[in-house]
C-alpha cells in the first residue's frame, strides 16, 4: 500500500510539474514512481539531477546501465525496479534468459557483463564495500579504474530508486518479473 500519494503531472506541487512533465513525456506516462517523487520537489528533482548527470557523462552502453540496475534492483529486493529494469533490459537488447541470469548473479554469457554487475551486487549489499578480488576480477575483464569510478554513479541512481519503493510502498504499475528459484 503506498504510503506516499501518487500525483499526476497537474496534482502535483508546482515545484514538480516540469520534471513530472518531462518524465510523463519520456515514458509514454507518469510511472507511479516518478508519480510518488512528484510528492517532493526535492526528491523529483534529485532524481532528476542524478540521471541528468549520468545521461551527460556516463559512458557505459544501456546493456551495461541495465545489468547494474537489475543487479542492485535484485539485491536489494526492489520488484519496481526489478520490472521497470527488465522491460528496459529487453530494449537494451538482453534477451530473458539473460535477464534472469543477472538477476540472479549467474551472468555466464558476457564476462564484462557478470564482473560490473558482481561490482554492483556486492556494492549493494555490503554499504559500498567491494571486495579486492571483486573489484580485481572487473579489471581483468577489461573495465579501467575511471569505468568503475562511474558504475558508483548508476549504484548509487539504482539504490536512490529501490530505497525510495520500498520508503514509499510504490504500487507495480508494470508487468511484474517472475520471481528467482534458489
Amino acid at each position: 500500500m503506498p504510503r506516499i500519494p501518487a500525483h499526476t503531472v497537474a496534482t502535483a506541487p508546482e515545484a514538480s510539474q516540469g520534471n513530472a512533465r518531462k518524465l510523463e513525456q519520456k515514458m509514454g506516462k507518469l510511472l507511479n514512481i516518478h508519480a510518488g517523487m512528484a510528492h517532493s520537489p526535492a526528491v523529483i528533482a534529485s532524481y532528476m539531477g542524478m540521471s541528468a548527470a549520468i545521461a551527460e557523462h556516463g559512458s557505459y552502453d544501456a546493456r551495461t546501465r541495465e545489468a547494474i540496475a537489475l543487479a542492485v534492483g535484485n539485491q536489494n529486493g526492489c520488484d519496481y525496479c526489478q520490472a521497470a529494469h527488465t522491460l528496459a533490459a529487453r530494449r537494451a537488447g538482453l534477451d530473458d534468459e539473460q535477464i534472469i541470469a543477472i538477476r540472479a548473479g549467474e551472468v555466464n554469457f558476457d564476462d564484462k557483463l557478470e564482473a560490473i554487475s558482481s561490482v554492483a551486487r556486492e556494492a549493494a549489499a555490503r554499504t559500498g564495500n567491494v571486495s579486492d578480488a571483486t573489484w580485481q576480477a572487473a579489471l581483468n575483464a577489461g573495465w579501467s579504474a575511471e569505468e568503475l569510478s562511474e558504475a558508483f554513479a548508476h549504484i548509487a541512481a539504482n539504490l536512490f530508486t529501490n530505497y525510495f519503493n520500498h520508503y514509499a510502498g510504490t504500487e507495480l504499475d508494470l508487468p511484474a518479473v517472475p520471481e528467482l528459484t534458489a
